[in-house]
């Protein structure tokens, strides 16, 4: 019988990928503990295998008795230290009396001629071996079992997998069956709005892979905005083949998502190869997020066009960047303010997320307000506009022109008239100029950075009354509405306009091309038109 045990042992080495040494290790334990429930069992004993005939044998062991006291003091040290340590970990005392009989001792550093040994193993033992060997055998087996499962599925962490739902309830956890294992899909995991019906198949995440004595727990998730990416991995070859790159995703799950896409290869669009044949590729990752919104968002390496392509469906007219802050002043017209914000902030927020930057969305006649304020507010000019004439056009933007040596105005006729009622009278409040057509074509042509507005006086007879400025710099009552949304998802709104930051690029009439798909059978592409007004195609 002893034999068949190390054949047995062997044979688990090979299939199982238990090692001989650790399972041997456990028997001669196991029989240990059973040897000392024998009547007249040796208070130190060792069990040992031969391995050539496969035979335990059971040796007593005699120590002097000085290495013994040492050993066995030894022993209740560290005995203590272990209570101690539970203690702590507790934080409930516990009162446990140990007696020298039920120390173990470690005499493997007592030199050998110091050691009596003496065969004592009793007459019965092979029986007693070969049923102890049998319950090891099989307690082992279901370790090595458990610990293969988990490292084979710690390994796939962030991988997506399906499964059949076992259990579920309204406010209840989720267990889902992955074949192997149950995963456990915990409500604070699970998407607002999603039924999961028992026997429904439905995929997830894998995030995190437990250690248990019961085998490894596998937690699944259906909010991972990894889930968003792999789905689209699965349904898009390009993305497999490594032609087109996911940059980025951000996420409401159950609402909508952003993913931010790069094509790797010329003449592959990566936006119309997640979209797909008519929708059909992002249809059915909408299907599988049950409805789900999904922009896709060409990825730009200029920071002021991808913050403007991240803000679609809506249009964007400028974006000024702070580098040093990591914030954007971005700038659409009237009509697509609300729409850049979205619903509750959620567009701006997941814009914020997806690019990194702390987004501030104003509309052009905040901006041009903002702008007056800052030129009328008696702070001096910025460095921007010095040398620049003062005068105002109709339009709200500063005249182009170079001011003449000594005055503060160019040498249009008009703004010479004045720049002479400036110096007859000083204090009068300044008013809306009309410009020439050449100088507001002249104007309307300049870069951003360019644009500005600053003081100039009235028309001799012309009523100094603000409700003849023009709209977008005319004052309104209270602050105007804008939103700031940043990177970690805040987003802040009716809020009164931050300081502009200095611009270092300012791309006007960036195109915004993307797609999005709202769970219906046709997806939509959206193009943002130039300031200029002509179409981007």
């Amino acid at each position: 019988m002893s034999r068949e045990i190390i054949e047995f042992v062997q044979e688990l080495e090979r299939d199982k990928g238990i090692e001989s040494d650790t399972l041997i290790e456990a028997l001669e334990d196991a029989l240990l503990a059973a040897y000392k429930k024998t009547p007249g069992a040796s208070r130190h004993a060792v069990v040992e295998l031969d391995r050539e005939e496969g035979d335990f044998r059971v040796f007593s062991i005699e120590l002097p008795p000085d290495i013994e006291e040492r050993l066995l003091e030894e022993a209740r040290e560290r005995v203590l230290t272990e209570l101690e340590q539970a203690e702590e970990e507790t934080g409930e005392r516990s009162h446990v009396l140990v007696q020298d009989e039920d120390l173990e001792i470690d005499w493997s550093d007592v030199p050998e001629e110091q050691v009596k040994r003496a065969d004592v193993t009793p007459e019965n033992f092979g029986r007693i071996a070969a049923q102890t060997a049998k319950q090891v055998i099989t307690q082992r087996i279901r370790e090595a079992e458990r610990q293969m499962m988990y490292e084979e599925y710690i390994d796939r962490v962030s991988e997506v997998v399906t499964g059949i739902v076992q259990q579920a309830g309204d406010r209840n956890n989720v267990l889902v069956d992955l074949g192997k294992v149950e995963a456990l899909l915990p409500r604070s995991e699970q998407v607002d709005g999603e039924r999961y019906e028992q026997g429904s198949r439905i995929k997830a995440v894998i995030t995190e892979v437990r250690s248990g004595t019961k085998g490894p727990q596998v937690i699944v998730s259906r909010r991972d905005p990894e889930l968003i990416k792999t789905l689209f991995e699965l349904e898009v070859p390009e993305i497999a083949d490594g032609l087109v790159e996911i940059r980025g995703v951000a996420r409401e799950p159950g609402y909508r998502s952003k993913i931010a896409v790069e094509s790797h290869a010329q003449g592959v669009d990566p936006v119309g190869a997640c979209v797909g044949p008519r929708g059909s590729r992002v249809r059915m990752v909408v299907s599988e997020l049950r409805g789900e919104k999904i922009d896709i968002i060409p990825w730009n390496p200029e920071p002021a066009r991808f913050v403007a392509k991240a803000l679609s469906p809506a249009r964007v007219r400028e974006v000024y960047l702070d580098d040093d802050g990591k914030e954007a002043t971005v700038v659409t017209p009237d009509d697509q303010l609300a729409l850049a914000i979205g619903k509750e902030g959620m567009n701006a927020r997941l814009a914020a997320r997806l690019t990194g930057w702390k987004i501030d969305i104003q509309s052009d006649s905040e901006f041009a307000q903002a702008e007056a304020e800052a030129a009328f507010g008696g702070g001096g000019e910025d460095e921007e506009f010095t040398g620049r004439c003062a005068a105002i056009l109709s339009n709200g933007k500063r005249c182009p022109n170079a001011a003449l040596p000594g005055s503060r105005y160019c040498g249009v006729p008009a703004h010479q008239e004045l720049a002479q009622r400036e110096i007859e009278s000083p204090d009068v409040e300044p008013v809306v100029t009309e410009p020439e057509p050449e100088l507001e074509a002249l104007a309307d042509e300049l870069p951003p950075d360019a644009e500005a507005v600053g003081p100039a006086v009235p028309e001799p007879g012309d009523e100094p009354l603000e409700s003849e400025a023009p709209a977008d710099v005319a004052a309104t009552q209270g602050p105007p509405a804008t939103a700031v949304a940043d990177a970690e998802g805040e987003v802040d709104l009716d809020v009164s306009h931050p300081q502009v930051a200095p611009p270092e690029e300012v791309p006007a009439g960036i195109p915004v091309e993307s797609a999005s798909h709202d769970g219906d059978d046709q997806a939509s592409a959206s193009v943002a038109e130039p300031e200029d007004g002509s179409s981007a195609a």
